[in-house]
């Protein structure tokens, strides 16, 4: 069979048309295959996103390629498929909110299917070579599958890769393997498929509107070109450009978005409801055109032209829909032409859905900035360091920060984390922030992640940081979240870096992107001019890091700010950096501020990254019982019991600082979370009430698979982003911490939009709470000093 298959393949490439499409359709599917077997081996913050894109690329081109195929049959089997394909990479693109092995075993079902479908292709195979093509495909899909299935235990990460490059490798074999139509055919075969294909008056008639079809392409292109710069200018307005890379490859991420819906639109919408339309009237027309053959053009009556126009019109709509089938180019064209004004619609009226990350395309740019920075942020970092420390003035500790009151007595300081939205969530937990900073003995403020939303450009840095934080007169310090490092950190070092060590690091890592970058001397000099201007004028105090992590030592406290970057991990560099400070924090009470948290939504965040794990384990062999990280969009509190040689480790979530919540936290807790103590907050019965209180009749299908099933095979946190709405009441929250020597202990106090948090307010493990407490009174923790 294989010789057959073989020879097979020679036959069709000897064909110049064969093998040009081979070239333009099978080749890059085939890559595709290879880029998603090879995607977990790239640092990656979520590997699996990388192959469900490319996992949707083949399954659109498998789609393309369908629709071209010259049997009926063979098209709707050729489209199944496809869809199929689609349906895998959105399951794939959404991995991250999978329950389980949900993922490894919806692929598994997806090859069954498909073998299935094979299967029964062989059956009605009219030849033994098309049944021998099928029924290897049978063989391939089965064996998939069992695969998938014996082996699920193994890393879920490989097992979709590789199921998502055997997948786009067979739908290179099969595009390689059959053979399509062009646009030329497109008008016969309109007429062909009525059976009118040799009348004469049929053929005139279909070849006057194919004439004026082509006559109309040069118009409906400069329509097309008017809608896309307009959509594009109406971005790079609302984006507020400011001139660099990143001010235009963002509205222009934001068009590529609107250009994707546009086509999503009319393949899944509009078609589907024309196709529909001209099958159920197909018999009336069949009836128009027996009266329009016999005289033609003859009948001059009014309603005898009606019926004319109506032929001609559905004429040109099957014309428009063969060539959209037979030709890639003109499908496009159709799609924007018919779709962009929808996806306008959506562009203006999607921040109302309550679910504006995931589909607002104006957003879609972060995910591209992700793609680009999650790999190269250790890097980079690295190289930041080294300029710092080679400047001779940064002294044995550059990373080391001395905030004023803190040398003696006590002290006490703030920390927040996600605070960079710059709306409705952000500004509601503003005058308890600045008084609380405003009490003489707080001494500075920590933001712990994500200073700002979405890209941590400069241009946002006004309106999210500045202004929510005008009244701070307390020193504010700051460890980089992944959307901060989406630039490329320069809009964070020029705020919160002195002005030298700023410099130094922008040009240190322009420097490693070989000069590639829009980060040139005058632009660094322009933005640290820009960031210093605004200190003066909003009254913030920062500029005081030489880099993205820091320490504070004093006598018994230790502070440990971390930068894990994208991928939760630390380079060499800043693990040189951590071990010399465990080492100066050594006896003393250590509290760490990491970027991410090691426990997150009732679950333990380190089972499945290793570098996550190691820092973890050398941050408590330094002897840090206190943790705390933002990243997460709540507040979260979980304990480890003491062990040998250890006391308790004290966990805390704090990412409430003024981001959208994360409300799979409260609406999926796990029943049996990854230690004893823990807490979390807001409490389920807050996010009930405010969803069930808010969500229109059109939204409560989605929150009773919600709330039914958990949303599955995906996530009460996946699916929360349709019901985060942006008006009270607000669960955002930030920590004061309290050192307070004189009487050797730590004091952890939580503030919501209201002041301190109570414990009626949170929901908690039994016996969290010390026994003498009543439910109005405040939360907080307290850990004894060394």
């Amino acid at each position: 069979m294989a010789s057959t298959l073989a020879a097979r393949l020679r036959r069709q490439l000897s064909s110049p048309h064969q093998a040009a499409r081979l070239r333009s359709f099978s080749l890059p599917v085939a890559g595709i295959g290879v880029l998603a077997l090879t995607a977990p081996l790239r640092a990656a913050e979520q590997p699996l996103l990388r192959v469900g894109v490319l996992l949707a690329a083949a399954g659109a081109l498998e789609i393309l390629h369908a629709v071209r195929l010259a049997d009926a049959a063979a098209l709707r089997r050729a489209v199944r498929g496809g869809v199929i394909t689609m349906a895998m990479a959105l399951v794939v693109i959404n991995a991250p909110f999978l329950v389980g092995a949900a993922i490894v075993l919806f692929l598994a079902g997806s090859f069954a299917l498909d073998a299935a479908r094979y299967a029964a292709e062989a059956r009605r195979a009219p030849d033994r070579r098309q049944r021998a093509l099928a029924l290897f495909a049978v063989a391939g899909n089965a064996g998939v599958t069992m695969l998938l299935v014996a082996i699920r235990q193994v890393s879920v990460t490989w097992l979709v890769a590789g199921a998502a490059a055997l997948r786009a490798f067979g739908i290179a074999w099969t595009i390689a393997t059959t053979t399509t139509r062009s646009v030329e055919d497109a008008g016969r075969t309109v007429i062909d498929d009525l059976g009118l294909g040799d009348h004469p008056g049929a053929a005139a008639l279909e070849a006057e509107v194919a004439f004026d079809e082509k006559n109309r392409t040069a118009s409906d292109r400069r329509w097309i070109a008017a809608f896309v710069l307009t959509l594009f200018a109406i971005h790079v307005a609302r984006m507020q450009a400011d001139g660099s890379l990143l001010g235009f490859v963002a509205p222009a991420v934001a068009l590529l978005g609107d250009v994707m819906l546009a086509v999503l639109f009319t393949l899944v919408l509009v078609i589907p409801f024309v196709l529909s339309v001209r099958k159920s009237t197909r018999w009336l027309e069949r009836i128009a055109w027996r009266w329009y053959l016999p005289a033609g053009r003859d009948r001059r009556g009014w309603w005898q032209q009606i019926v004319v126009a109506w032929l001609r019109y559905r004429l040109r709509i099957g014309i428009r829909l063969r060539e959209a089938r037979f030709s890639t180019i003109v499908a496009l064209r159709r799609s924007l032409g018919t779709g962009l004004p929808l996806a306008a619609v959506v562009a203006a009226t999607v921040p109302i859905w309550g679910m504006s990350w995931f589909f607002d395309t104006e957003n879609w740019a972060s995910g591209i900035w992700n793609s680009w920075a999650e790999s190269r942020t250790d890097e980079w970092r690295e190289a930041m360091i080294r300029a710092v420390t080679r400047d001779p003035a940064a002294g044995a500790t550059p990373f080391l920060l001395t905030p004023p009151g803190i040398a003696s007595g006590d002290f006490s300081f703030i920390v927040i984390g996600d605070t960079g939205e710059g709306d409705a969530s952000q500004h509601v937990l503003r005058d308890q922030l600045i008084a609380v900073a405003g009490r003489p003995e707080v001494r500075f403020v920590i933001i712990s992640s994500d200073v700002v939303y979405p890209n941590g450009a400069m241009i946002d840095y006004e309106a999210k940081f500045w202004l929510p934080f005008k009244g701070v007169r307390k020193p504010i310090y700051a460890i980089p979240g992944n959307h901060d490092w989406y630039d490329g950190l320069d809009a964070f070092a020029a705020t919160f870096l002195e002005p030298g060590a700023a410099r130094a690091v922008m040009h240190a890592r322009a420097d490693a992107e070989l000069g590639v970058t829009s980060t040139t001397s005058p632009r660094i000099d322009s933005l640290i001019a820009q960031a210093r201007r605004l200190g003066t004028d909003y009254e913030v105090p920062t500029g005081f890091q030489r880099g993205p992590f820091f320490e504070i030592q004093t006598d018994g406290f230790a502070l440990l700010a971390i930068d894990t970057g994208i991928v939760k991990r630390i380079d060499p560099a800043q693990q040189a950096w951590l071990e010399s400070a465990l080492a100066r924090a050594r006896g003393k009470q250590t509290m760490a501020v990491v970027g991410h948290p090691f426990y997150a939504g009732g679950y333990d965040e380190t089972g499945d990254n290793q570098p996550f794990a190691d820092l973890k384990r050398r941050l408590l062999d330094g002897g840090a019982t206190v943790m705390m990280a933002g990243d997460t969009h709540d507040l979260e509190y979980y304990s480890d019991p003491p062990a040998a040689g250890r006391r308790p480790v004290h966990y805390f979530v704090n990412g409430g600082g003024g981001a959208y919540l994360s409300f799979g936290t409260a609406l999926a807790w796990p029943a049996q979370p990854p230690t004893a103590e823990w807490a979390y907050y807001p409490d389920r019965a807050s996010v009930v009430d405010k969803i069930q209180s808010r969500s229109p009749g059109w939204k409560r299908p989605a929150w009773w698979w919600t709330t039914r099933v958990g949303a599955w095979p995906f996530s009460a946190e996946w699916m929360s982003a349709a019901f985060d709405y942006n008006v009270a009441p607000f669960f955002q929250s930030f920590f004061e911490v309290r050192v307070e020597r004189s009487t050797r202990r730590i004091r952890l106090l939580p503030y919501g939009v209201h002041g301190r948090l109570r414990w009626r307010d949170v929901a908690h493990s039994p016996g969290l709470p010390p026994a003498s407490a009543a439910a109005d009174d405040p939360v907080e923790w307290i850990v004894p000093m060394s």
